[in-house]
């Protein structure tokens, strides 16, 4: 029997670290050795389970009776179907899902010797970690929420360029070269090209300081 541990941040998550400690600090309390001793690790968006020590983790080395430790459910995935999707496959393989957030997964129920409480803890379990599950995904929809919000806010004030791209210069510098068309000493698409903008994005800037004057 073996235990696994495995941790996901995304890309811009700083604490990847700290996962990794929490797991190991969980495994010498519990006299617990962690398999190859080390956590394996993602740093990959957890909205879809196409991750490369993952997979290696669920097809190569979890076999039945074994078990997967992480630190919470959001650090599996983030989407509530497949999670759970993945959850069950765990189950039908008899491989024991090991939450740290969840102290009730931490309880062994196979060596529980009432099967009536091995029935009720069970149950606690399942509805906890579909429960947990949809918080994950309430969690990463909100975010996605707010991004959608704060890119179209952007997008009111004039902040925000080509759909997501980043001003190439500011306004107020772009209307000081402007003058000079503005003047007839240079053509629009000398200053456009001198500029480095595009088509699009000239005439963007160009109808920004017509509107405020």
């Amino acid at each position: 029997m073996k235990y696994v541990a495995y941790h996901r941040t995304s890309t811009k998550d700083q604490h990847l670290d700290r996962g990794i400690t929490e797991l190991t600090k969980f495994a010498t309390d519990n006299k617990i050795n962690l398999y190859k001793n080390k956590v394996y690790t993602d740093q990959q968006t957890g909205k879809n389970f196409n991750r490369p020590r993952y997979m290696i983790i669920k097809d190569e080395i979890l076999e039945s009776g074994d078990t997967l430790v992480v630190t919470e459910i959001d650090r599996l995935g983030r989407n509530k179907k497949d999670t759970l999707k993945e959850l069950q496959y765990f189950k039908d393989n008899d491989i024991r899902i090991m939450v740290l957030e969840l102290p009730t997964t931490l309880i062994k129920i196979s060596d529980m010797p009432d099967s009536t409480a091995k029935m009720m803890l069970e149950t606690i379990n399942n509805m906890m970690l579909e429960l947990f599950a949809s918080m994950a995904q309430a969690e990463i929809e909100k975010k996605e929420k707010r991004q959608r919000e704060g890119i179209q806010a952007k997008k009111e004030r004039g902040e925000w360029d080509n759909y997501g791209r980043p001003r190439v210069m500011n306004i107020e510098d772009f209307s000081k070269q402007y003058c000079l068309v503005q003047q007839g000493k240079k053509r629009p698409f000398e200053l456009m090209n001198e500029l480095g903008m595009t088509k699009a994005t000239f005439y963007r800037y160009k109808n920004q300081i017509e509107k405020e004057c």
